[in-house]
């Protein structure tokens, strides 16, 4: 197809192949398809891992190889274009999105920097951790907000137990551990904490053989006088006294100062010694955000949108998921950052999208949010949770084996939501095979 025959046709651009964006172009894809609609998407990664499940990607626990979406394959099923490169910019008054030189491994050059063309821009990027600033979190602690960064840890931590397994084989006598600091125990602390201990219970299978849960020590620092404080007191508890009972100690109440090389400073001035540093402490959008040609922006860095989830200054550009700041009317907290909102923002966009270029008379449907409520996972050991909606006549807590099985019934709506339902269901099976016939630890 010529370039001359692909300007004729309404281009849709979709910035981001997260949750949302990969549900969106799924469904613009299978709406319109090629013949009169050009759909891209450009991310700078080759695929796609569901974010909540990158906590198991670095303790191990999950191989990514595996459950990692390729977007070429799914562009190839949907009917849309991929676009490989990192976006740097919008030139709104020619709508054109502007992408970074794409460079091989060696630095060189592939291809210049360059546009595409859009009529209608879709802004899905997420949001990265945000540090709110403190000295050292940048240089010394590790994040979790990419497959890159979860490869990263897991590495490091491999390599600290081995250290560790090996000085004990040596001098039984004098045991020793490894030592991780995580700050923040919102679900990601929280989960990759119980994360850490089903990996150190199982690396003596494969090789580590004095090494075990003893052989970890993990903190969990909090500022807020809990944990979780998108669930009840009650459940808040439960999972506090489920996560001590694996070796976790629990710093609530707890503020940090500054992060050293191998230690987390309190407000107190109290050093917490730590081989690994890990930031799991709230998120913000991107410092690119605020940048992009004018358009509005919050105190972190997200997009200021409408309740349609167009821009407030620019009708042909929406944004969705975590990198967009929606206050519905009424309220004075914003939409939070969720899968499920991300999910939820993908049908609207779909929906409004679909009304602008039809010329529909009538007017753009409002973003609702259905909260569904808050599930965590504690690994093997437990999960904690609160529904809501009609089907639980309000709110219901819920944990155990209940909240285990929601809980893994969250992704696999995830597989539906952007493979449809034959594949989604096809990839569940097979998940279900892998996890009896596959290693229960990633070693490498």
């Amino acid at each position: 197809m010529s370039g001359e025959q692909r300007k004729k046709k309404t281009q849709i651009v979709i910035v981001g192949g997260g949750a949302g964006g990969l549900e969106l172009v799924r469904r613009l894809g299978a709406r319109y398809g090629r013949r009169e609609h050009d759909i891209i998407l450009v991310d700078r990664n080759r695929t796609h891992v569901w974010k909540p499940l990158l906590h198991e990607v670095a303790a191990g626990s999950l191989d990514a190889n595996l459950d990692e979406v390729g977007y070429r394959e799914h562009c190839a099923r949907w009917g849309y274009r991929y676009f490989h490169g990192t976006f740097e910019g919008v030139d709104r008054k020619r709508r054109e999105v502007l992408i970074a030189p794409l460079k091989d491994d060696d630095g060189s050059v592939l291809i210049e920097q360059h546009r595409i063309r859009y009529d209608y821009l879709v802004m899905a990027v997420g949001s990265v951790t945000n540090d709110f600033g403190t000295p050292g979190a940048q240089q010394y602690c590790m994040m979790l907000d990419s497959r890159h960064d979860a490869d990263r840890f897991r590495n490091r931590l491999l390599n600290h137990c081995l250290r560790v397994s090996r000085a004990m084989a040596a001098d039984p006598d004098r045991p020793q551990q490894v030592r991780i600091a995580i700050i923040g125990a919102g679900a990601t602390g929280v989960e990759l904490a119980a994360e850490l201990y089903n990996a150190a219970a199982g690396l003596g299978f494969y090789g580590l053989e004095v090494f075990d849960e003893t052989s970890l020590k993990v903190e969990l620092i909090e500022a807020a006088p809990r944990i979780l404080p998108a669930l009840r007191d009650r459940l808040a508890e439960s999972a506090t006294h489920e996560l001590e009972k694996l070796g976790v100690t629990v710093r609530a109440n707890t503020r940090v100062a500054a992060i050293e090389a191998n230690a987390v400073v309190t407000s107190a001035g109290e050093r917490i010694a730590a081989d690994i540093i890990v930031w799991a402490a709230g998120v913000k959008g991107t410092e690119m955000l605020a940048t992009l040609d004018g358009l509005e922006v919050s105190r972190s860095n997200q997009l200021v949108v409408r309740p349609t989830l167009q821009t407030t200054l620019d009708d042909r550009i929406f944004a969705m998921g975590d990198c967009c700041y929606l206050l519905p009317p009424g309220q004075d907290r914003p939409i939070p950052p969720r899968a499920q909102a991300a999910s939820q923002m993908a049908v609207t966009v779909a929906e409004n999208l679909d009304r602008m270029m039809r010329g529909d008379n009538r007017p753009l449907a409002d973003f609702v949010y259905n909260d569904k409520g808050s599930l965590v996972s504690l690994s093997r050991y437990s999960a904690f949770g609160n529904l809501m909606g009609s089907l639980v006549g309000g709110q219901m807590a819920v944990e155990g084996f209940l909240a285990r099985l929601i809980y893994q019934s969250l992704y696999r709506m995830h597989l539906i939501a952007i493979h449809g339902w034959l594949k989604g269901l096809a990839l569940i099976a097979v998940g279900t095979v892998n996890r009896v016939v596959r290693p229960k630890l990633k070693l490498h």
